[in-house]
């Protein structure tokens, strides 16, 4: 159906005719109270006659009273908006007259022609500096009233006022008041639309290092600059330390924004604060090019509860003003404590047992509670544990998808057959990652030089013998996903790249709630060297980055290998566990035989487990290869698994290994050994 072909819509068609019967009656109105009805030039001028009529309407009253003194904690009881909006902005009647000559067009739309009128020019409708000069009966050569529309004064600094045309000369520029101002005249309190982009949820939490930030404020000192480590716990404190100062807060985050819009964006923050009368917690791009330098020194310059958080610390370069500067350690914030805020009606214990395995900053506990009350209230039910599982897990970045494989564990440690000195270990692994914030942050153990709390393991042993199946059954206990990195897309033949690979794995992983599996690791984590070339050199380069690269992970990191001697012994220091996997005994090996076929496959009668554990010293992953070779027979003929079966498909698995099937280790079921023969009888005497 074409837009021409459209069935009219009644109630639109109606609603357009009552416009256009107030239209004509608002038109002749207009016409009966003009004195020059039939001037032909209506329109290109305004009148003597015209221009007398409108000045002498009256528009509302906007304000009582005004404000002029030093900014303090919040507006005085019963002072009207504008009266508010001085005080935080530190106006003084002149600034109070120019900013509202400026936002007159905007605030009543008869302003247009009065100024246009006294331009003698309509397509002028903005006051001017000059025309306002006037207005407020200031002569043009006055010097003080010029000087409250410098770059540097309140109005224009602080984004009250914006000064157009700038190829004209001074007293011909145009005076404009930003919507935001006006709507807030107005009494909408509505964020920009490009601030929204930028903002950041904020959860004040009243902790130690908040309290001291708070009293630097309470001391008239702002900004306050934070380093962040990379944890998002300066966030948290700044929020706090703000709350704490008697306001709200207002988050936003400059670091991914354009360059050229950084000034423009930190400018509406600014503003934004002093109009809601809330502090400013600003997150700071890292670079510090041109664009940035014009950002940061209007936002140290505000004389305003602000506090600043970067990763590097405060560069005396950046602005003219000294800026206080403190580094934030992160063991001091306890994400505990940002988990009850967000959920109150929770246990604290319920809620430290159901995540304390994630590792996420404060701005993600924030969503990702918001996610599992969602996830509640959709189900029409009250918070589970596993809400609040799911919201964690939601936070998780998919950069890490892109360079390596994500499996969610189907693993238990039940369907492991190991030692128990094997499973012990694990566990002690398991119970090192969920304990870390504990024994690093609360207790402080590990000593100032410990720059990592995550945890780093090797797994050794042949073919097989379930390295894999453990970080995957690791991973599962955690209640996190597995990554198993491809090493395909690490290793590279040109020099210095492979570095760049594992960084971009490793900065990925840092945002991941994950156990990062590294199979065949001896590929990467091979030993060093004597260096007799420069493929020596930079062979040892690759593995000395992963030495330091391992120091600052925080998450989990598995390494897995064949030959365990190939593996440089400085990795050893770094590793918290360990852990040697043995060939499976004959009990081990019965139990992954019945592990292996499993419960819904049919066995026949003659089916020997006991046998084949005896027999057949194989790993686990050669066990479950016979076994699914076994059931893809026993589903072509009669879908039971008989002796034969198995007997044939072990022989299969010999031959890849490389072994011979003597008839000593097969007794009596040898005649199954050649493949030519279909295995589809028992044999006449069993052994």
């Amino acid at each position: 159906m074409t837009a021409n072909t459209w069935p009219r819509d009644s109630v639109l068609a109606e609603r357009v005719n009552v416009l256009s019967t107030r239209v004509a009656e608002l038109v002749a109105a207009r016409r009966t109270n003009d004195p020059e009805p039939d001037d032909p030039y209506r329109g290109m001028f305004v009148s003597d006659h015209e221009a007398d009529e409108l000045a002498g309407e009256r528009g509302e009253r906007m304000a009582e009273s005004r404000w002029v003194g030093p900014t303090p904690m919040a507006p005085p009881h019963g002072t009207t908006r504008l009266g508010a909006l001085c005080c935080a902005f530190g106006l003084d009647p002149l600034d109070l007259d120019l900013l509202l000559l400026a936002a007159a067009p905007d605030l009543e739309p008869r302003f247009e022609k009065l100024y246009g009128y006294l331009h003698d020019d309509l397509t002028r409708r903005r006051c001017t500096i000059g025309l306002a000069l006037e207005l407020t009966g200031h002569g043009f050569g006055d010097s003080e009233a010029r000087g409250r529309l410098r770059f540097d004064a309140p109005l224009v600094r602080l984004g009250l006022v914006e000064i157009e045309d700038s190829g004209r000369p001074l007293l011909g520029r145009a005076l404009r008041v930003p919507d935001r101002v006006v709507a807030h005249l107005l009494g909408d309190d509505s964020m920009d639309r490009d601030l929204l982009t930028v903002l950041l949820p904020m959860v004040p939490v009243d902790m130690a290092l908040s309290r001291e930030v708070a009293r630097i404020l309470a001391d008239g000192i702002s900004p306050v600059h934070l380093v962040d480590d990379g944890t998002g716990a300066a966030r948290a404190v700044a929020a706090g330390a703000i709350s704490i100062h008697g306001l709200d807060v207002i988050g936003v985050d400059l670091t991914a924004l354009a360059p050229h819009r950084l000034y423009e964006i930190a400018m509406s923050a600014a503003r934004e604060a002093r109009l809601r009368w809330c502090g400013l917690v600003v997150v700071l791009p890292d670079d510090s090019d041109a664009d940035a330098m014009d950002a940061l020194h209007m936002l140290a310059s505000l004389a305003w509860p602000v506090v600043l958080v970067g990763r590097h610390p405060w560069d005396p370069a950046w602005s003219p003003q000294p800026v206080l500067s403190e580094r934030v350690d992160s063991s001091r914030v306890r994400p505990d404590e940002l988990w009850s805020v967000c959920m109150p009606e929770l246990d604290p214990e319920l809620i430290s047992t159901s995540v304390r395995q994630f590792s996420l900053r404060p701005d993600q506990i924030v969503r990702a509670a918001a996610l599992a009350r969602q996830r509640a209230d959709a189900a029409s039910r009250t918070l589970l544990p596993e809400d609040l599982v799911s919201g964690a897990r939601s936070q998780d970045s998919s950069k890490l998808e892109r360079l390596a494989q994500r499996r969610k564990p189907q693993v238990q440690w039940a369907d492991m057959v190991l030692p128990f000195s094997i499973l012990a270990q694990l566990q002690e692994l398991k119970d090192r990652y969920s304990n870390r914030s504990v024994v690093h942050r609360e207790w402080g153990l590990g000593g100032s030089a410990n720059r990592r709390v995550g945890v780093v393991a090797l797994f050794a042993g042949g073919s097989g013998v379930g390295k894999s199946m453990a970080a995957e059954a690791l991973a599962g206990a955690l209640d996190l996903d597995l990554y198993q990195v491809n090493l395909a897309t690490v290793v590279d033949k040109y020099i210095g790249e492979t570095e760049k690979n594992l960084e971009r794995i490793f900065s990925a992983a840092e945002g991941v709630n994950g156990v990062i599996f590294f199979d065949e690791a001896d590929a990467l984590f091979g030993k060093r060297s004597e260096v007799s070339d420069a493929k020596d050199r930079y062979a040892n380069v690759e593995v000395a980055y992963l030495l330091q690269r391992l120091e600052v992970f925080g998450g989990v990191a598995i390494l897995a290998t064949n030959l365990r001697t190939n593996v440089d012994d400085a990795f050893t220091r770094r590793l918290d566990a360990l852990i040697d996997f043995p060939d499976p005994d004959a009990v081990q090996r019965r139990s992954l035989w019945d592990k292996s076929l499993g419960t819904r496959l049919a066995r026949s009668a003659n089916v020997d487990l006991k046998f084949l554990a005896d027999r057949f010293e194989l790993s686990g992953g050669n066990i479950r290869n016979i076994c699914v070779a076994a059931a893809y027979s026993a589903a072509a003929n009669g879908h039971i698994v008989t002796m034969e079966y198995l007997v044939h498909s072990t022989a299969q698995e010999y031959r890849k290994l490389g072994r011979l099937c003597t008839a000593h280790e097969f007794g009596g079921w040898h005649q199954h050994v050649n493949s030519d023969q279909r295995p589809n009888s028992p044999p006449e005497e069993q052994p």
